[in-house]
């Protein structure tokens, strides 16, 4: 089954670029962009044998997981740009809730799917997606954007920080192919939502009420620092506010989340 564009994505005037095997489709993207490719573009794969995550982790796809990356040029400031790996979580969530129905009404399993802040889906609580966003200027103040988000289609790592699934395992029997067509139609759109950033008051709505664990204890590693508290809501940056103790409202842009027992937090 070859990967192919969704019907929405291709109305739109997203162009594929798709591979049998590559190294990373981040790096790939940036390079056209370097060299001029304006998008959007979505550059795809079964098989990724080099990608990263965040913090340079390593995120391989084996044959049959699916690594995509759509890149975008636009006009905004990267803090801006920033609040797109938002609309990817709504996005990859929405299109695994699409292709699970397909699957459960073949009479395969179900799940949970939940967004995880800052860039990750759940499924029944393990990892199932990341997602890496990179951004780099490319003259006359265009911002060349692209956001990698990985699937664990057919296999999930086993030495991750967090518990990893892979939607075969979960019994969820769909393709990469299959997820990729429902993924660049549900980006179309929530792409539109955010509009230049514009709509993320509305990407933030819809984020926070996908969000796990939302109003519960958490634990935010960010450098050397831990701060225990209630994880409150996310602000109109995106960054996770945290409700510590002593009352203080503490905003995090970066960190690992780990999510605890009201007793192990100390909150009340």
């Amino acid at each position: 089954m070859a990967l192919r564009l969704g019907t929405k994505a291709e109305a739109a005037g997203y162009k594929l670029a798709a591979f049998d095997s590559i190294g990373s489709t981040n790096t790939e993207a940036l390079a056209r962009a370097r060299a001029g490719e304006s998008g959007p573009t979505w550059f795809v794969t079964t098989e990724q044998t080099s990608g990263r995550g965040r913090r340079q982790r390593a995120w391989i796809a084996p044959r049959g997981n699916l690594a995509a990356s759509v890149l975008e040029v636009m006009r905004v400031p990267p803090s801006v740009a920033a609040t797109l790996s938002f609309a990817a979580g709504l996005a990859l969530e929405r299109a695994l809730q699409q292709v699970s129905f397909e699957a459960r009404a073949r009479g395969g399993a179900s799940a949970g799917f939940y967004l995880k802040w800052p860039n990750d889906v759940l499924a029944d609580g393990k990892k199932l997606t990341g997602i890496l966003l990179e951004a780099e200027n490319v003259g006359a103040d265009r911002l060349a954007v692209v956001i990698g988000m990985g699937t664990n289609v057919v296999a999930a790592p086993d030495d991750t920080p967090y518990p990893a699934a892979s939607l075969h395992g979960l019994g969820i029997q769909v393709s990469a192919e299959d997820l990729f067509a429902a993924l660049s139609d549900a980006w179309t759109e929530i792409r539109g939502i955010w509009d230049e950033g514009r709509g993320f008051g509305e990407i933030r709505k819809q984020w926070l009420a996908r969000a796990t664990r939302l109003g519960e204890p958490v634990s935010i590693q960010s450098g050397s620092a831990t701060i225990d508290g209630i994880f409150e809501t996310i602000d109109d940056t995106g960054c996770l506010i945290v409700r510590t103790a002593d009352g203080r409202r503490v905003p995090i842009s970066a960190g690992d989340v780990y999510f605890r027992s009201a007793a192990s937090s100390g909150a009340a």
